[in-house]
């Protein structure tokens, strides 16, 4: 496995960075104009509770398993990480465990190093593994990776909602727009900030833990591939950025796996402990975490 080349990481850096920059930018220019409180509590709150839909439930429940809850948190959790519109749920399941099985390797969906050295490369590898592995075939086999949950009725159904529970989360900011200022143009606002950019800040805040986290980072264990723990992405992806960590213990419910490691994932995971609402809460020991580190 190389390392990723300095071209690599630097397109990776601008196109990443920069189009959050303008995003920032926009919301300030339209200040009082077509952006406000109002329209910033529904992106933030839209944004909160779509994301740990895919953290919590997507990831760390659906697809490792790595603690257990009710059936009615199953589906809260599943149709709040389908209304980020990432896919339907056994999908985005399939896809990811065919990625640790695979990672960076032959056979991972979107690994930013498979594709050669050359200027045109990089920018084609870090494509690929940010966005263009979604315009690619699934294989055929990707249903054999989710025959745990198809023997789920409610997950084959949360699944096959998928445009029920998509078109939902674009309703209810709009809705809610509405509402709060009582105008057409509040509904058409909330649709806006609500919706379709806390979508654009989702998907892009995921892919970037399938490129950056793959190319920008610290390597503290071994699990050989290029997964790399990034701080700042540790912060925006809810405790996803710690990618490395995550290779290394994939099953486990906590990815911060140090006390300076913010994973807000984790801490809602422990609060739902605490309530009752989750149980057999995996995290692995101190002495698998000392064995598995990479100067061990």
């Amino acid at each position: 496995m190389r390392p990723a080349s300095t071209k690599l990481r630097l397109v990776t850096l601008a196109t990443v960075l920069l189009p959050f920059a303008g995003l920032v930018v926009a919301m300030i220019l339209l200040w009082h104009v077509a952006f406000s409180w109002v329209y910033l509590m529904l992106l933030g709150v839209m944004y909160v509770i779509t994301a740990f839909g895919v953290t919590v439930g997507f990831h760390r429940l659906f697809t490792h398993k790595s603690f257990q809850t009710s059936k009615p948190v199953e589906l809260v959790l599943g149709v709040l990480g389908s209304m980020s519109i990432q896919g339907p749920l056994l999908t985005w399941v399939a896809v990811h465990r065919r990625h640790h099985h695979h990672s960076d390797d032959d056979g991972d969906p979107h690994s930013p190093h498979l594709h050669g050295d050359t200027i045109i490369a990089t920018l084609r590898g870090f494509f690929h593994s940010h966005v263009g592995w979604m315009f690619t075939k699934h294989p055929d086999n990707l249903d054999h990776y989710v025959q745990d949950l198809r023997k789920d009725g409610l997950m084959r159904a949360v699944s096959a909602l998928f445009p029920l529970w998509a078109v939902l989360g674009l309703l209810v900011p709009a809705a809610l727009g509405g509402l709060l200022t009582w105008s057409w143009t509040g509904i058409l606002l909330g649709l806006i900030w609500g919706g379709l950019v806390r979508v654009f800040i989702g998907h892009h805040l995921t892919w970037s833990v399938n490129s950056v986290c793959h190319i920008w980072g610290g390597r503290p264990f071994r699990s050989n591939d290029e997964s790399r723990n990034n701080l700042l992405l540790g912060i925006l992806a809810f405790g996803e950025g710690w990618h490395n960590n995550h290779h290394a213990f994939p099953t486990s419910a906590r990815h911060g796996l140090r006390w300076w490691q913010i994973d807000l994932s984790y801490i809602v995971i422990r609060g739902m402990e605490l309530l009752g609402l989750a149980r057999a809460v995996r995290v692995p020991s101190v002495d698998r975490i000392e064995a598995k580190r990479a100067d061990a």
